[in-house]
């Protein structure tokens, strides 16, 4: 596993934790379970979205760049 992988397994773990926070407590207390979607949303999406530019960059930069041809 990549450094960055490590990372971003140590975020997204984070950010989902506080998400499903959110998402119970709204769903707990609030009167509009709907207001729970948003943080539920975004706690599943946003480490997605984080992951597939995290792979993408490294994808593009690790590229072994061959020298012009003479």
């Amino acid at each position: 596993m990549r450094q960055w992988q490590k990372w971003w397994l140590l975020f997204a773990a984070i950010w989902v934790v506080v998400a499903a926070l959110q998402v119970v407590l709204i769903l707990a207390t609030s009167e509009e379970p709907d207001k729970a979607l948003q943080p539920l949303l975004l706690g599943v999406g946003v480490p997605a979205a984080l992951y597939a530019l995290m792979w993408a960059w490294v994808r593009i930069t690790s590229r072994v760049r061959r020298p012009p041809a003479k």
